[in-house]
């Protein structure tokens, strides 16, 4: 990892939580304390454990945050990407940070430090209000994911995931513009490998979805909606 500046008010990245924020005249003050951080795919740029250093918003790029389970396994927990926020499940409630975060791709991080953040929560109300209802959004899908691993089978587990990263990321020439290996794939469904391995197999068999390499296409996405809409939500 290494560190390069950006400069905020040229930023073509209009998702940013900070970037939406910019036309307050109090936030010039903190914009400029921001630290930029470049991430090689794969690279680790939060340790879950270690003490807080502030939040990080994508600038661009594709994050995975996980979260240590069961045996030391890793729980793959959110998949972000341009405008997300990586590490605020621990920010305001204790010293060290409560996830892990790894890059899926060549990623451009903003980090406010935490006594940045906190000038800012105290002396911008429109930013502070904007993160509590950012915080209640986040808390909510937390609940509907607990609620989704208690009532789905595994196939509709991957299905869901399948759904919410085409409804993330989009599709690019028939395939999810996100890799993920099918061992990150079942981390987040929160199953096993082979058991993820065999869904993916028997969807592709049911022409409902296409595989090349790491990508995956969606096929049909109305029928694999069918398939989960008793459960009244999708993965958030």
């Amino acid at each position: 990892m290494k560190e390069e500046q950006t400069i905020c008010y040229s930023c073509a990245n209009e998702n940013c939580f900070i970037k939406k924020h910019l036309y307050l005249e109090q936030m010039t003050q903190y914009v400029s304390k921001k630290q930029n951080v470049v991430c090689k795919k794969a690279d680790q740029f939060i340790t879950e454990g270690l003490p807080l250093q502030g939040l990080y918003f994508i600038c661009k790029g594709k994050v995975k945050t996980v979260k240590t389970g069961i045996n030391g396994r890793e729980q793959i927990v959110r998949l972000t990407k341009n405008g997300d926020i990586i590490g605020f499940r621990g920010f305001g409630t204790g010293k060290k940070y409560l996830i892990g975060a790894y890059a899926l791709e060549d990623t451009v991080l903003c980090n406010f430090s935490n006594e940045t953040m906190l000038e800012i929560l105290k002396h911008v109300p429109e930013f502070t209000y904007a993160l509590m209802l950012f915080y209640a959004d986040e808390l909510n899908k937390s609940e509907n994911n607990i609620r989704k691993i208690a009532h789905m089978n595994v196939r509709e587990r991957v299905i869901d995931l399948l759904l919410y990263i085409h409804r993330k990321f989009g599709q690019i020439n028939g395939l999810i513009d996100i890799e993920l290996s099918r061992k990150e794939i079942a981390d987040f469904a929160g199953t096993t490998e082979e058991q993820a391995i065999r869904v993916i197999s028997s969807l592709k068999k049911e022409t409902l979805i296409k595989t090349e390499g790491k990508r995956i296409g969606i096929l049909n996405v109305p029928e694999l909606k069918s398939e989960i809409m008793e459960h009244k939500y999708l993965a958030i």
